[in-house]
């Protein structure tokens, strides 16, 4: 009973997970569209440097969103490998006791390297989300001075 339970509420938090990173993901391109759109007639100034930054911080964001479920990819692949070792029935380990020790190990340090990956790139895409916005408001301010 305890072991489904893990499993219900390990699948809600990836399942959580998953969302949030696809949100931003969505913030990011739609950010990115928001200023190709209200620029798609301008002529190129240096009061849109801080667009311009807005849409690198965004792009970059994007990147790493990605990069962040590359390695939620991986870290879960490896999960699974680990669960196959552990339970005797991966092909190359069999039930031998030293490979499976081996291969767990390894596998372990892995799933904790893409882990740390991942989390690495998750912080970074909400940074650079917020930072895309905040220079976006700078820009529109500066544009709102400039017009007056």
């Amino acid at each position: 009973m305890a072991t489904e339970l893990q499993q219900e509420v390990y699948r809600a938090n990836r399942d959580l997970q998953s969302r949030h990173a696809y949100f931003l993901l969505t913030a990011a391109g739609a950010g990115i569209a928001l200023a190709v759109n209200q620029t798609h007639s301008a002529a190129l100034s240096w009061l849109q440097a801080p667009l311009g930054l807005a849409v690198l911080c965004w792009s970059l964001s994007f990147f790493c969103g990605c990069r962040q479920l590359d390695y939620v990819s991986l870290t879960l692949s490896a999960n699974l490998e680990l669960l196959r070792f552990q339970s005797g029935t991966h092909p190359e380990a069999g039930l031998n006791p030293r490979l499976i020790q081996a291969a767990s190990e390894g596998i372990l340090s892995a799933a904790e390297s893409n882990s740390n990956s991942a989390s690495t790139f998750a912080n970074w895409q909400f940074r650079l989300l917020v930072w895309g916005g905040l220079l976006y408001v700078v820009w529109h301010v500066v544009e709102m001075y400039y017009r007056r």
